[in-house]
């Protein structure tokens, strides 16, 4: 059950926020150019590289680091392939999973370790590993962990894990979905790969994220009202619903992954994630069946029904996340249509105008937000 009067109670959300979910959310944007400063000084822009990469590698444990690779391979297009190496093993303890390189792994490949931890014993291997096959190796975890030495072993460069002051000292475990996570670990990695080619995102692009996220921060902070407030708002529309998150344009993908991923480990909520315009036939027997918003009301007794002692009703609710078309083709109208005819709610979220990387920083804000929100009044 969603207090929904927690929302519009700021002390009571700070007291309720033991995992400094909000603090992480809020200060996304300095987040951004902590780890950018961080980049430069590790000397990721005076880098000459000898052309793109065959492939890029991304090893790291969690959704931070999953949602890390999503993004960098849709920016990166098909130029060179982005793939995230999963780990296997017993637990999802540091000690306990292992990574492997791909056997046709060599030297005109990328690593990129991106991990909140440092510690896995795992990841240090995989850099002697990729070091002793050829491939270049680059880290980005915090500082004094045994994956720094190890990265200095394989004569990788490694790039110190942006931390916010609330951070130092802290005996807190970091949370992967946290959004100060993502943003610390993702921004070095974007300053790479606009180095060797890979993707455009050059220091002032990066600056305009951090002012996009700083400018979601002040419209989806905890003072402001839910009803003016868009991520409050989502987040108390997804009370007690399946959220059916479709997406439309490049960039809305990996934000509406990221945010599926986000509900899951922060809130506790499943949630059902797909591109339009597949989405519509995937997703078609989904809202006309038992969970759509019209089948209590099938019931011609329902209306007499004493609901007093029931819980509420959980039906799907679509969220609609788009990206502006840039050839004017939309599947949006369609979307909404079907959505009409199985009387389902609809939520929807479009950015502001800007270049792909504030659109999409736009849209994972927001989202990062409501699931946050969705978690404290909740009680996740």
């Amino acid at each position: 059950m969603l207090d929904e009067s927690l929302l519009d109670a700021p002390e009571a959300l700070a007291e309720a926020d033991r995992r400094a979910l909000l603090r992480g959310a809020a200060e996304a944007g300095a987040r951004v150019r902590t780890a950018a400063r961080h980049a430069a000084e590790a000397g990721v822009h005076a880098l000459k590289p000898d052309g793109r990469p065959r492939a890029v590698l991304i090893a790291g444990p969690g959704a931070a680091a999953t949602s890390a690779a999503d993004l960098l391979g849709t920016l990166a297009g098909a130029g060179s392939p982005v793939t995230r190496l999963a780990p296997t093993g017993v637990a999802p303890a540091s000690g306990a999973l292992r990574w492997e390189l791909p056997g046709w792994a060599g030297s005109v490949d990328l690593l990129l370790i991106a991990t909140p931890d440092g510690t896995e014993p795992s990841l240090s291997l995989l850099a002697d590993q990729a070091y002793r096959r050829g491939c270049s190796v680059v880290a980005v975890a915090p500082a004094g962990t045994p994956l720094v030495e190890a990265v200095a072993g394989a004569h990788g460069l490694f790039v110190p894990m942006a931390t916010a002051p609330y951070d130092e000292g802290e005996e807190r475990p970091l949370t992967a979905s946290a959004p100060g996570v993502f943003w610390a670990l993702l921004t070095p990695l974007l300053a790479l790969l606009d180095r060797v080619g890979l993707l455009t995102a050059p220091p002032d692009a990066v600056e305009k994220v951090a002012d996009r996220l700083d400018h979601i921060a002040e419209r989806c902070g905890p003072a402001i009202a839910t009803y003016s407030n868009p991520a409050k708002t989502l987040a108390a529309e997804l009370a007690d619903s399946l959220p059916v998150i479709w997406t439309e344009g490049v960039s809305a993908g990996p934000a509406g992954r990221r945010f599926s991923a986000a509900l899951a480990e922060l809130a506790g909520r499943p949630a059902l994630v797909a591109e339009l315009p597949e989405a519509l036939a995937a997703h078609n027997a989904l809202l006309a069946g038992p969970l759509a918003a019209s089948a209590a009301s099938a019931d011609p007794d329902d209306f007499f029904r004493d609901r007093v002692e029931e819980p509420p009703a959980f039906h799907a609710r679509v969220v609609l996340l788009r990206d502006r078309p840039t050839d004017g083709l939309t599947a949006a109208p369609s979307a909404r249509d079907l959505v009409l005819s199985h009387d389902t709610p609809i939520s929807e979220l479009e950015p502001e105008t800007g270049g792909e990387l504030e659109t999409l920083a736009e849209l994972i804000a927001i989202t990062d937000f409501a699931a946050v929100y969705l978690a404290l009044a909740s009680g996740a």
